[in-house]
């Protein structure tokens, strides 16, 4: 068995974290980053480190920041990787998720106990 880095460790659980937060499975990440679904496991356990060019398409692939993969750190209120969501959005999907943040953005205008 291969020795676990422990930096690997690290990113393999956040690219896990931000994979299963963007709701695909790693088969669907390794097809969209044309890797095998062996390294994507391979990756999030630490078993493996990555090159620059793979990391740089999982990033793409699951619209995350390599600082975040790399240290954990994420700007706060940084949209724009929601924004890149949204851009795949077909129009009727846009306008589901527009009404969405607009109930939940009026939930929190809304004062405590009313």
């Amino acid at each position: 068995m291969k020795e676990r880095k422990e930096i690997n460790v690290q990113m393999g659980g956040r690219v896990r974290l931000a994979r299963q937060t963007a709701g695909f499975t790693q088969e669907k990440l390794a097809e969209m980053v044309d890797v095998s679904v062996q390294f994507i496991s391979d990756f999030e356990r630490g078993v493996v480190g990555i090159s620059i060019p793979r990391l740089v398409g999982i990033c793409k692939a699951l619209c995350v920041s390599s600082d975040y993969i790399l240290t954990g750190k994420t700007e706060s209120n940084d949209t724009s990787a929601v924004m890149d969501r949204l851009s795949h959005l077909s129009a009727e999907q846009y306008k589901i998720v527009e009404s969405g943040i607009n109930v939940i953005l009026e939930a929190f205008a809304t004062p405590a106990g009313k």
